[in-house]
């Protein structure tokens, strides 16, 4: 029997996961289950599944989540040390799904025990990947990733020399608004940006693939994992999102991996690995699908790929910087005081102002990342966000 917990549990990834679980109960012992505002899943989950340990990230709900478990045995706890504490319990398996830029610190404590970290929070590459892949190393623990795009990139290159690999097609279905004029764009709504045509995700993440800074996230975070250079990592735009990655060689071949718009399906691939087990994923029928399209992503509309491409040439702190802005910027839509297309010019003009700091010049290189000092570029970021944000209202 396997023991695993899920960070993020009551998330669109994290409760994919319980799915699988569930349909395989006898194999699995539910360590711990962290989650959010969401108290009354994370503890019908917990009590379900029978966890030691719940955790909810916000301290002033922690009296809801004792009440909510009350008699089941279930331990409750609350805020961020409980989530670390949580992460560190050990355990064989650890699902990284929290949402955001809080998911690092987890995610490295859990790696620090040795387990085998399933890695659906791209931020704690984008924002530390040089410290996260040593804490790996230093403990001996596997990542496994769990985006669709990495894991289709890490099956391709199963069995395959990394040095015959010249070049990684990350695709992306476009989002909401990849029929739009762009004329049309600054007057989205976020609502309307809230609306994925083909994934089924959270509103931020399906915001994010809207304006393509997920697909960003994700150009960096592949170039954490597989040691890549920055040229070699490109985006395709695929609408059906059938293909998730290709992963082209020096003889000149593209190896695809082609599969449903599933979560599920890299879920069940990383909570399985080193086997492939069946799981409840629809087979694809191309005969009806008939046509797979591709086109080139215009980063007129998509400046957020221009910066993430920046992002990698520059190393060091400018990712947590990076992040940090995109984060404040997409609460900054989200709450209606900035719109759309200035998510972009307000994160580009944060990498601007903090690259110029001392504190990032220091740390350009990248060898002396610390978790310290990624948190308080991310602080220093998100300041510098929240100002940039006021200049544009009130610029109009």
């Amino acid at each position: 029997m396997r023991a695993v917990s899920i960070l993020g549990a009551t998330g669109s990834v994290g409760q994919s996961t319980l799915d699988l679980i569930r349909r395989d109960r006898d194999a699995y012992r539910v360590v711990a289950l962290t989650g959010g505002a969401n108290i009354a899943q994370l503890a019908a989950d917990a009590r379900e599944l029978g966890a030691g340990l719940a955790v909810t990230a916000d301290e002033d709900r922690l009296g809801d989540l004792r009440d909510a478990l009350a008699g089941s045995g279930v331990e409750a706890a609350a805020g961020r040390a409980a989530l670390n504490e949580a992460a560190a319990r050990p355990a064989d398996w650890v699902m990284s799904a929290i949402v955001g830029a809080a998911g690092l610190a987890p995610g490295l404590r859990a790696l620090e025990t040795g387990a085998t970290l399933a890695l659906a929070n791209k931020e704690s590459l984008v924002t530390a990947g040089p410290l996260v892949m040593a804490a790996a190393r230093a403990s001996g623990a596997r990542i496994l990733p769990v985006d669709s795009e990495h894991s289709a990139i890490f099956q391709a290159l199963t069995g395959e020399d990394m040095g015959t690999v010249t070049r990684v097609i990350i695709t992306a279905s476009g989002g909401a608004f990849r029929d739009w004029p762009a004329e049309r764009l600054a007057r989205a709504t976020v609502a309307e940006a809230s609306m994925h045509p083909n994934w089924d995700m959270g509103q931020r993440i399906t915001i994010d693939s809207a304006s393509m800074f997920n697909k960003a996230l994700e150009m960096i975070e592949a170039r954490e994992f597989f040691g890549l250079a920055p040229a070699q990592i490109e985006v395709l735009i695929h609408p059906q999102s059938l293909i998730h990655a290709l992963v082209g060689f020096n003889d000149g071949a593209l190896m695809a991996h082609v599969g449903p718009p599933d979560m599920r399906h890299a879920i069940g691939y990383a909570l399985n690995w080193p086997e492939r087990r069946a799981l409840p994923v629809a087979a694809l029928d191309l005969a009806a699908e008939g046509v797979l399209e591709f086109r080139a992503p215009d980063e007129a509309r998509a400046p957020a790929l221009r910066l993430a491409r920046a992002v990698m040439e520059e190393g060091g702190l400018a990712g947590a910087i990076f992040n940090a802005a995109k984060e404040r910027a997409l609460d900054h839509f989200i709450a209606g005081r900035i719109g759309f297309v200035a998510m972009a010019p307000l994160v580009e003009e944060v990498l601007e102002r903090m690259l110029a700091a001392p504190e990032a010049r220091a740390a350009r290189g990248g060898d002396d990342l610390t978790l310290d000092r990624v948190a308080g570029m991310d602080h220093l970021a998100r300041q510098c966000a929240d100002l940039v944000a006021r200049e544009i209202t009130e610029r109009g």
